[in-house]
């Protein structure tokens, strides 16, 4: 460490957030390295160091003979401060050197808003913010993530975006950046050889026209791009690389424990959830496997806590023989085991049984839509009394604490809908009174409700989000109609969630609002200490541009979408086609009973979706 950052690190919070030396960080021998990748993820250390991307993303590339990859977070506003007084530019933690000397800048895209906080990284950097600024081959500024698939929001910013999983393609565009370097060739050259491998997308390739109307006209692609990339997948689930010997961090975190990835994808196809469309098909990993690495990485790390991660982790086939083999060593060695996202339709008395073998915590769960027949209009296939039977099952176990979660503004959604809310958390408490062994222990039961948002590449990627007037009368026709002491009611803000709208939906121009917010301060705009919606009400008109153009307009199925270049292997046809059902109030039965034939199996060689 330098003699800067050690004056600057005891008037900062947290200095552990940016000294590295963490156990099991890598640390390689400058001279026996050729290629330096700084990981960047848009967020505080403790939010980044959670993401399980980040750190099978991080593995892979140290992996790689002759490459360096080292960890680079977003400073807090204090640190920030003190680095531009002292003119310390961004740097990596595991060398401690700025990463504008690095060759490749990653960025790691799950928020929308955190969008300002990568333009403040490279300007932290040193690194001019738009990709026509910066000509030579290094730093190469590429992105990926799930906000990665509308890429055009961010587009002028980025050299190249990775669409979907990023372990295979990562090693493949860094072995061409290394040709490239090695034989001379410009950026341009570079650019146009990356968007030939399969899954990258280089926005400068493409051209966007726009009608009077404020539409896209065309997006037209240039010097061989392809006009439509689509997202790479892991193939064999059991090969895929797992950080047995995982980073221990060195101030707590977020998530601060072994993380199991069970498989990838979801069986159900809620028909709002981008992620369950995006990581189609479904791949799991053997449960065998899966009890070697968790018992491998607690030894390594000395975690206590070890949780199930997936979309939907009990819909994994064979989760209660993979709980047994872990709790075999769980439960001897004092490690907890946890397993979020379950299922309603799913969560069982023997499930149940292992949840509490070492500790027991609170149960969530997600109805989603208050009435039946919303929650059949987004596909949640789930029903009141599936519900209601978990609770019971839960509460007769001794549990005490339920968190429910739910969504204002879906479509189609009416105030019966609403107050349907307020029903299902009253007939939850009255299921407590009537199965709990001990009701002199009391329950919690806490509703929380977001702001829908319609993401891309989902089935309600057409509809347009309710206005924030809307969204605030629902938020106050429910509240005052939640009652009891032992309901808790809490809502998502909805200046954020307008703006996410904004962001997830919005084409080339947005960028321009932005950066703009940007220069006028904004950063860390999933955090009230730093948000402020006057100042990005400033920049959308500063830049005229209507962000309910974006958020609040439905589209047409023959609108051309920002998007419409990327694919994450589910059809337009399909969704379109889940849209209409959910008009209807159908359900699309889930994977696992019926192929849907969505298009997402043909990226799997192995010619189906493998079973969970």
């Amino acid at each position: 460490m330098n003699q800067t950052l050690e004056h600057i690190l005891p008037r900062v919070q947290k200095p552990a957030r940016y000294t590295g030396g963490e156990y099991n960080a890598v640390v390689k021998d400058r001279k026996a390295v050729d290629t330096r990748v700084a990981l960047c993820f848009p967020d505080t250390y403790e939010i980044g160091m959670s993401n399980l991307g980040m750190r099978i993303l991080y593995g892979v590339m140290n992996q790689m003979d002759g490459v360096w990859c080292e960890r680079v977070f977003a400073p807090w506003g204090d640190m920030e401060e003190e680095m531009r007084r002292a003119g310390v530019v961004l740097y990596g933690l595991e060398s401690g050197d700025a990463i504008d000397e690095f060759d490749i800048i990653g960025f790691s895209l799950g928020y929308e808003m955190a969008y300002t906080n990568v333009l403040n990284m490279l300007d932290l950097a040193g690194v001019p913010l738009r990709s026509q600024e910066r000509g030579e081959l290094s730093p190469l500024v590429i992105a990926g993530g799930t906000c990665a698939f509308n890429p055009e929001p961010l587009a002028p910013f980025i050299d190249i975006f990775s669409l979907g999983e990023g372990e295979d393609v990562t090693v493949e565009l860094i072995e061409l950046y290394r040709r490239a370097r090695e034989e001379c060739w410009s950026k341009e050259e570079l650019l146009a050889a990356a968007a030939q491998i399969p899954g990258l997308y280089v926005p400068s390739l493409y051209d966007v026209t726009y009608r009077g109307d404020g539409t896209v006209d065309a997006i037209t692609p240039r010097d061989g791009a392809p006009a439509v990339v689509t997202k790479r997948i892991v193939q064999d689930f059991n090969k895929s690389y797992f950080p047995v010997k995982t980073i221990v961090p060195s101030t707590e975190i977020v998530h601060d424990r072994v993380m199991l990835e069970l498989f990838r994808g979801c069986i159900r196809g809620c028909r709002f959830c981008q992620a369950g469309y995006a990581y189609r098909p479904v791949r799991a990993r053997d449960p065998e496997l899966l009890i070697q690495q968790g018992i491998e990485a607690c030894r390594d790390s000395g975690y206590q806590e070890m949780t199930l991660s997936s979309l939907s982790t009990s819909d994994y086939r064979r989760l209660e023989p993979l709980c047994d083999g872990l709790l075999d060593w769980c439960e001897p060695n004092k490690v907890s085991l946890s397993l979020p996202s379950l299922r309603a339709d799913n969560f069982s008395a023997g499930l149940m049984e292992r949840l509490q073998h070492v500790r027991k915590s609170g149960l969530t769960f997600a109805p989603e839509a208050g009435t039946q027949r919303l929650r059949d209009a987004i596909n949640k296939n789930v029903t009141e009394q599936e519900v209601l039977r978990s609770c019971r099952t839960a509460f007769s176990g001794g549990w005490s604490t339920v968190k429910l979660y739910f969504m204002l503004g879906l479509p189609t959604e009416t105030d019966e809908d609403v107050l349907g809310i307020a029903d299902l958390a009253e007939k939850v408490y009255q299921a407590w009174r009537e199965t709990t062994p001990n009701p002199r222990r009391g329950v919690t039961i806490t509703v929380s409700t977001a702001w829908f948002v319609p993401k891309p590449h989902t089935a309600f990627q057409w509809e347009p989000q309710i206005t924030m007037e809307e969204y605030q009368r629902r938020v106050k026709l429910l509240r005052e109609h939640m009652r009891g002491r032992s309901i808790k009611y809490n809502w998502h803000d909805s200046q954020t969630s307008f703006l996410e709208a904004v962001f997830a939906r919005g084409d080339r121009r947005v960028a321009e609002v932005i950066e703009a917010a940007w220069r006028k301060g904004a950063k860390f705009d999933s955090w009230s200490e730093y948000f402020d919606f006057d100042r990005w009400l400033e920049a959308f008109k500063a830049c005229g541009i209507d962000p309910h153009f974006y958020a609040n307009r439905a589209r047409s199925r023959e609108e051309v979408l920002p998007w419409s270049m990327t694919s994450t292997g589910v059809s337009a046809q399909f969704l379109w086609r889940e849209r209409e059902r959910a008009y209807e109030a159908k359900i699309t039965p889930d994977c696992r009973k019926q192929c849907t034939g969505c298009g997402a199996d043909k990226l799997y060689l192995g010619g189906a979706c493998d079973e969970t």
